[in-house]
């Protein structure tokens, strides 16, 4: 292929770029870890991590395709961009749904140099055709494309310099069996532990200027769903109510109160986790109850549902899972003051 060709490819089809909030901007700006050192939580994935990164320094080569998967908010991408200053690399950031055609993909490829990492947010949710056309890209560092039409159809292959697939998903389930296949390292993360929830809001409140006791910040850590996301988001609407109300710096109490007043109970449960409880609670007493059910009383979608309120809910033991529904557990009852009768029936499967 010619150079000429190939920058008309390249122009011919522009990055799709992942798109952020103006929150989640400020976020990764001020508060996001840059390195493996900064990094709170997670101890065996960090350790892992340092053992590739270190292993393919030395190397002298790319490092493996990775794939991070878990809730969302868990520092899937913190991590990827990690790697990418750990290995001084440049990092290109897109999502699932923003690559809408194979022909977007090529302009992300071809502008990758050596060493350089690519990182898909919500890789799950990639287009069959694109997700095949990373396929020869991800094993042979190599892509294949078809130009013209009918009888003077021909594909041309054409050779990527070596790079790095980081993949980030929050339905592992939902990824290709040829596609996971495809990456030689997998991280799971899971919810924080209160401890390493306190640490990275004491960290966030320094970078923020706020003066913050260790009490206050255990508050907040038990109230935050094992998210550091969430935790830092909880962490600014205190500093809000701080400076509003000319405080010099935050106690338990205050954090508390200002947590209860934004609806974020004692268990870390918020209004929508309250709603969906409650309607398994009072309408469908207790359970059994479809997932889809619950969207649809709660006008709700159903990724919203499994992807947001579930993990948490799962986790800590306020709803189970069984083969004829969802079903509220004693825990659920006892946090809204309810009499537990155990129905046998419903908790089997």
């Amino acid at each position: 292929m010619s150079e000429e060709t190939r920058q008309k490819l390249i122009k011919a089809a522009p990055v799709a770029k992942l798109k952020e909030s103006e929150e989640d901007v400020v976020l990764n700006i001020s508060l996001r870890p840059h390195r493996l050192a900064d990094f709170t939580g997670q101890k065996d994935i960090v350790d892992n991590l340092k053992v590739c990164l270190a292993a393919t320094k030395q190397r002298k080569e790319p490092l493996e395709h990775i794939l991070f998967s878990g809730p969302p908010g868990l520092g899937k991408t913190s991590l990827a961009h990690i790697v990418a200053h750990e290995m001084n690399s440049k990092i290109t950031a897109t999502s699932g749904p923003a690559i809408e055609r194979a022909g977007d993909l090529i302009g992300i490829l071809t502008n990758l140099e050596k060493g350089d990492i690519l990182f898909i947010d919500e890789i799950h949710r990639l287009s069959k055709v694109v997700e095949e056309f990373l396929y020869p890209a991800m094993e042979s560092f190599q892509i294949d494309f078809v130009i013209d039409k009918g009888p003077y159809a021909k594909t041309i292959k054409f050779n990527l310099k070596p790079f790095t697939l980081v993949g980030a998903t929050t339905r592992t389930g939902l990824l290709a069996a040829p596609l996971r296949g495809r990456f030689g390292i997998f991280y799971n993360l899971d919810f924080y532990q209160v401890e390493d929830l306190a640490k990275i809001i004491r960290h966030s409140a320094k970078l923020l200027g706020m003066n913050i006791d260790e009490a206050a910040a255990l508050e907040i850590g038990r109230r935050s769903r094992g998210t550091p996301r969430i935790a830092n988001r909880l962490l600014r609407r205190i500093r809000d109510y701080a400076q509003v109300a000319r405080l010099d710096s935050v106690d338990a109490k205050v954090a508390a109160r200002t947590l209860d007043e934004l609806g974020i109970d004692k268990a870390g449960l918020d209004d929508l986790d309250r709603k969906v409880l409650k309607l398994v609670l009072e309408v469908y007493n207790g359970g059994p109850v479809g997932v889809e059910s619950l969207a649809a009383s709660l006008n709700e979608e159903v990724d919203t549902i499994a992807d947001t309120i579930e993990p948490y809910l799962l986790k800590t033991g306020y709803m189970k899972r069984t083969s004829r529904g969802r079903v509220a557990t004693k825990l659920t009852f006892e946090h809204f003051g309810l009499k537990y009768e155990k129905q046998d029936e419903l908790f089997s499967g």
